[in-house]
Order: C-alpha cells, then structure tokens, then sequence
C-alpha cells in the first residue's frame, strides 16, 4: 500500500492503534513516515503516552500535521460534543434530545458524530427527543455509575432496568457495587461538610469540583440517617458480590432497593 503506484492513484493509508506497532513493522514503516510517497497520505492513530512513542517521533521528524484528541470521559462533555456537532450541521438540538442521544447510541465519538449529521439532516435542523426516540431505542452502553446514579437518586424502578441491561451486556458485578458504594460515599462526605462553594469543598475533600456538584444535588434527598444506613448497605454489598452471597445479581438489585429505603428514612 506504501508503495508507488504504476498508474498514479492516490492513497490513503490508514494506521490504527499505531502505538502497538511492532519494531519489525516501524522499520519498515518509517522512511514513508519521513519522506511519505508522492500521492500517498498515512494517517496514524495514537493512543499518546509513551507506548508507541518511536512512531510519533518518525511521524514528527517527516513534519506530519499533528491533530490532538483529549479522551471524553463524562458524560457532559460527550454532550457537549454531541451539541457541537449539531451546530456544526447547522441545527439545533433539545437539551433533553442531548441526553437520550448519549445514552442510546453509547461513548463511540465517530458514531456520535455521525448520527447528529443524520438527524440534523432528517429532521429539516430541529431536533427533539421524539425523534431521538423514533430513531434509537435502547441503551448502546450501560456502565455501574449509570446505576448508581439511578439508585442514589431515588429512582429504583429505573435504577433495577438499568441495573439488568448492564448485567445482561457483561458488566462486571464488582465494577456495579464499586460505583454504587463511590456514589454514597461521595454523597455523605460532601454532605457532611456543609454548604460552600462546590470548587472550595472540591480543594478540601480532594474532588474534582463537577464531582460535588453531583454528589450535593443527589445528597439533598438524604438525611442523616438514611445515609448511614447507605454505608452499610454499599459495605455488605462490596462482600456478596465477591463471594459472600450465592447470587450476586440479586445481592444487587436487594441493594438497589435496599438504598431506595434509606433515602426514604426519616
């Protein structure tokens, strides 16, 4: 593919996950890198860091035009990428259409992308969570924190869907129990210090500040009580699920509707 062609065709080589090339093949790979073919475009994907490095050094000493792609984690900012690319369409998109988008298609960017255009382009600009519906039933991706955030928000019913799907797609038991005892510790330790400016209380509880926004919105359903009885739901919970109990998904929906009753507690 690198090499010249007898009949002068363009060609677009495409190299991903270019940091788990091997030696043997940068070898090979790096005079094009340097001195690429008249006609011939390579594109690298790198994952950064300093796996793979080499080739990224080749690709640079051929002056290769160099694009960085920070990862999305949160969910907000794959919302904002979301928003970003409607505009980029040229339309416009409700903030709930946003969130159901996400939630149905899943965290692949390229896929994001694509789907915006495509329902931008089918909704004549305007689109709204009907025809977000209408287009993508589902969830693409479920992942523990969903859960936990369904459960701590007193919403069970959802929360114990939820909880199902993200079983049925192979998410790991201990990976539910992790976020939904993350999400009652962080309730209770930013309830516990108080109101202040949540970038303030980020400093002193070592949290990264969208983190105590989020957890002091959840907390305002608890009461002492309730979240004491919380730890100690998300503590026996953290035991079954390696190996106390004899059934681990039901040891989480009991948790699931056992955290439904604290925040209840008065």
């Amino acid at each position: 593919m690198l090499g010249p062609s007898l009949f002068g065709d363009a060609r677009l080589v495409v190299i991903r996950a270019a940091q788990d090339l091997k030696v043997a093949a940068l070898a090979v790979l790096r005079p094009y890198l340097e001195a690429p073919a008249d006609g011939t475009t390579i594109v690298l994907q790198h994952a950064g860091g300093a796996k793979g490095k080499a080739v990224l050094e080749a690709a640079r000493k051929g002056h290769a035009l160099e694009i960085g792609c920070a990862k999305l984690t949160r969910p907000e900012e794959r919302q904002d990428f979301v928003r970003a690319e409607v505009r980029r369409a040229g339309g416009t998109i409700s903030p709930e259409a946003v969130a159901v988008l996400v939630d149905a298609v899943g965290s692949d960017l390229r896929e994001l992308a694509a789907v915006s255009g495509q329902l931008v382009s089918d909704s004549g600009g305007r689109v709204d969570v009907d025809l977000v519906r209408a287009y993508h039933r589902g969830r693409a991706e479920v992942t523990g924190f969903a859960v936990a955030d369904l459960a701590v928000s007193g919403k069970p019913a959802q929360a114990l869907e939820t909880l199902r799907h993200a079983l049925s797609i192979g998410v790991a038991e201990v990976l539910i129990a992790d976020a939904l005892a993350d999400g009652v510790r962080s309730m209770a330790r930013v309830a516990s210090a108080g109101r202040a400016d949540p970038y303030a209380l980020a400093q002193a509880l070592a949290m990264p500040p969208w983190k105590v926004k989020k957890a002091g919105a959840q907390a305002r359903g608890w009461t002492e009580l309730g979240l004491r009885r919380a730890l100690g739901i998300v503590a026996g919970l953290n035991a079954d699920v390696k190996g106390a109990a004899a059934h681990g998904p039901y040891a989480l929906e009991r948790a699931v509707r056992e955290l439904a009753a604290a925040r209840a507690a008065r």
